[in-house]
């Protein structure tokens, strides 16, 4: 086996686990997997694919709505909070005053408001597969990465970037953590760069000559192996070796991953947010939002970060002072500077947590879980865009008109990367088909 290391920084997220990624090439693989085999893949999906691509901001612990998107102006002071609101550019559409970037660009924005279906539980699973754990078949719903992933495989598209990838840390609440293919196989998982570790996938001390007199040794253990392996199933990774080296010996992804090569301009419109980790989850890094938009300019088609920590118990209005501010500068960048660039219909953009918070501030000035209803924003993907979708009753606590499922926007989701999830199925590891989504289609009003 390979091992390529960088002289990454060191630290480690508050879990204990290092930055550092290894990326390794190997034939036996024995007690690990190699990059090969993160990059394999056995999808039943039998569709086409297109050049669509998908961009998920996760925010981990539950933002609150009435807060940002939906502020009750009428309700009692226990509930209505601190924050006004401020016209957008559509008329009719208000929003929390401390966003007013995207209040400028709210014509390029759907702002959903009546999100339903969620349960009372700290996890980023529903808003990576749009499904609960519960009564899930063995391995667990596939994230819309993987599934991508594997129908890029499958329909034989290369791309010069793995086609999902994650920028998330390791994060402390491990069920916020993501990027399992589940009966996908390990070959449908996220590229995971973590950011910094960019010298992990550049051949410092080993020159790409060597690299392929390595590939040779490889071989030869493989025709061995082949002979031995009745089945066949050695041959199937002779192409998947083949896109672990191409990634190695390729400077896309390496420079996709490299924002400091992007302008002045560019790089203050972003803005710089903070490196320390929030909570129990995510640092409030803006420069993740720019290296998004690289990574799906330099191929990719799903690509997923994690933002902050919003599991405001206590202090929300001092933390959303905080926190807005950044978030706003970071979204408003991200969708003008695809536009700008021509890819903002090519490209969908979704910033959402797993639940809304409660509609009654509790005695820490705080808003506790709240599942009945929550938010989403989204922009791109050639939909409907410039308005808001649903409402709450008065209070904020439920979802009054036009309540909208996350299979709702699944199924929107992958609509607008070509794909009909009604009709698309990924076999399971007992062999039973599964549909993408099941009893909802696409949000009507978007498409």
């Amino acid at each position: 086996m390979l091992t390529f290391l960088g002289n990454c920084n060191s630290n480690a997220y508050c879990d204990r686990i290092a930055r550092r990624d290894f990326l390794r090439i190997g034939g036996l693989n024995m007690g690990g997997l190699s990059l090969a085999q993160l990059l394999s893949a056995e999808s039943q999906s039998k569709i086409g694919s297109s050049n669509k691509s998908l961009i998920m901001i996760y925010m981990p612990g539950g933002p609150p709505h009435q807060d940002m998107y939906d502020i009750k102006t009428n309700a009692p002071s226990e509930i209505r909070g601190e924050f006004n609101p401020i016209k957008t550019n559509v008329p009719g559409i208000q929003i929390c005053e401390h966003l007013p970037k995207i209040a400028s660009i709210a014509d390029k924005c759907v702002f959903i408001r009546s999100v339903v279906g969620a349960k009372d539980r700290h996890y980023s699973y529903q808003c990576l597969t749009g499904r609960h754990n519960d009564g899930a078949p063995s391995g667990g719903w596939p994230e819309i990465g993987s599934v991508v992933s594997s129908i890029d495989r499958v329909t034989g598209v290369e791309r010069p970037s793995p086609p999902y990838v994650n920028l998330s840390p390791r994060m402390k609440h491990k069920p916020y953590n993501f990027g399992d293919s589940s009966f996908l196989g390990v070959s449908s998982n996220p590229f995971r760069p973590n950011g910094d570790c960019l010298s992990d996938m550049t051949l410092t001390e080993l020159s790409v000559d060597r690299l392929h007199d390595r590939r040779a040794l490889l071989k030869s253990f493989d025709n061995l192996r082949r002979d031995i392996d009745s089945t066949g199933g050695v041959r199937g990774f002779d192409g998947l070796n083949k896109q672990a080296f191409d990634i190695l010996t390729s400077s896309k992804l390496a420079e996709a991953l490299n924002f400091n090569s992007e302008s002045k301009r560019t790089l203050d419109k972003y803005g710089k947010g903070t490196e320390k980790v929030q909570g129990d989850a995510a640092p409030r890094m803006n420069s993740q939002f720019l290296i998004a938009r690289r990574l799906v300019e330099a191929g990719a088609r799903v690509v997923t970060l994690s933002y902050s920590f919003w599991d405001w118990h206590g202090s929300n209005f001092s933390r959303a002072k905080e926190n807005f501010p950044d978030f706003d500068q970071a979204y408003y960048a991200l969708i003008t500077d695809l536009e700008e660039r021509g890819m903002l219909e090519d490209v969908t953009v979704i910033a959402w947590g797993e639940f809304g918070r409660s509609p009654k501030i509790n005695k820490n000035a705080g808003r506790d879980h709240w599942p009945n209803v929550s938010c989403a924003l989204l922009s791109g993907g050639g939909m409907q865009t410039g308005g808001a979708i649903g409402t709450t009753d008065r209070l904020g606590g439920e979802a009054d008109e036009r309540p909208v499922h996350f299979g709702e926007i699944f199924a929107t989701l992958y609509n607008n990367m070509g794909i009909d999830a009604s009709q698309t199925t990924v076999m399971d590891l007992g062999g039973r088909p599964r549909y993408l989504v099941e009893g909802h289609s696409p949000i009507k009003e978007l498409i």
